[in-house]
């Protein structure tokens, strides 16, 4: 079973309570939105202790499960995975939002929009240093949440749909909840870029061979055998390279011994044409070479002498 605890949150949990249990797993992205501030008038972020200290003391019917620090890194838990939050509205007759599905993990980001860091102002979570991210997302994944946004990625604006957020689980903003009217948490990092595990990471020596090949197999993609896109995963792209240079290796062997075939059947009619008629055999190996040359391309090519579109 997954971790019910986030792997270096500081815990300060408060009660446990069951989700409806009726599937699926969800997460809501919020934002503390703390102050008002605008471009022209930014202000100081507030210390991620107030937002602990309120969420744990007179806040603590509106908690969520996390507090996120995007700056720093630094989160702490209220509640275990598999208990419901408090952090959304639910409306009585109307469908479950808190309790919704076997978990719905709520996050609250430490951040209001023209919020001021070390000098430096930020408009959007998605314009943040967004420390601690990948291991929010890690231990998500754990939980079975899949990587998609069922309404779409957020912006400033409500886009609200019960029967999507009753029927798929998934990434969605606090914009996106029924039965709420915050337009929260507004523009989010690429939360589903790939993840390269360490494992899978290629040696320098394979980057290297692979940055050299590129020009080649691109030439021989004219082949009809397409490379993996530029935005594959690393692995997978070096993968379609390998892929497409044990290809051109193959063509090239049938090549290599097609061509050697043939110098061996030139020889031995060389011999045999010399035997019958006293014709020197390296006369005639170089008179039939030449008949070729004259009436063929040359086929003694390297893959680097393709020009563009062969």
């Amino acid at each position: 079973m997954p971790d019910q605890h986030l792997p270096g949150a500081e815990l300060h949990l408060l009660d446990d309570a069951p989700m409806n249990g009726d599937g699926g797993a969800r997460v809501i992205w919020h934002i503390t939105w703390d102050k008002n501030a605008t471009a022209a008038a930014p202000a100081d972020l507030v210390p991620f202790d107030n937002l602990v200290g309120y969420f744990t003391g007179s806040g603590s019917g509106e908690a969520p499960h996390l507090i996120w620090n995007p700056f720093t890194g630094r989160i702490a838990q209220l509640f275990s995975a598999t208990s419901r939050s408090k952090s959304v509205i639910n409306a009585p007759g109307g469908v479950e939002t808190n309790r919704k599905g076997d978990i719905c993990i709520q996050i609250e980001t430490l951040f209001f929009p023209y919020c001021r860091v070390d000098g430096h102002v930020y408009a959007t979570v998605a314009d943040t240093p967004c420390v601690g991210l990948d291991r929010i997302m890690a231990w998500l994944r754990s939980w079975g949440v899949p990587d998609v946004w069922p309404m779409g990625p957020p912006d400033w604006n409500s886009h609200r749909d019960a029967h999507i957020w009753d029927t798929q689980p998934g990434h969605y903003g606090h914009s996106q909840i029924p039965e709420n009217d915050h337009t929260d948490p507004g523009p989010m990092p690429a939360l589903f870029t790939p993840h390269i595990q360490e494992d899978d990471m290629p040696s320098a020596q394979e980057v290297a061979v692979a940055v050299a090949l590129e020009p080649v197999l691109r030439e021989y993609d004219a082949q009809g055998h397409p490379l993996p896109d530029r935005t594959a995963s690393l692995s997978d792209y070096l993968g379609g390279l390998q892929l497409a240079n044990g290809r051109i290796e193959a063509t090239l062997a049938k090549l290599q011994a097609a061509l050697t075939a043939q110098a061996a059947a030139i020889q031995s009619l060389a011999a045999q044409l010399g035997q019958i008629h006293g014709v020197d055999t390296a006369t005639v190996v170089a008179a039939v070479q030449q008949a070729i040359r004259d009436a063929v391309v040359d086929v003694d090519v390297t893959v680097h002498d393709l020009p563009k579109g062969s």
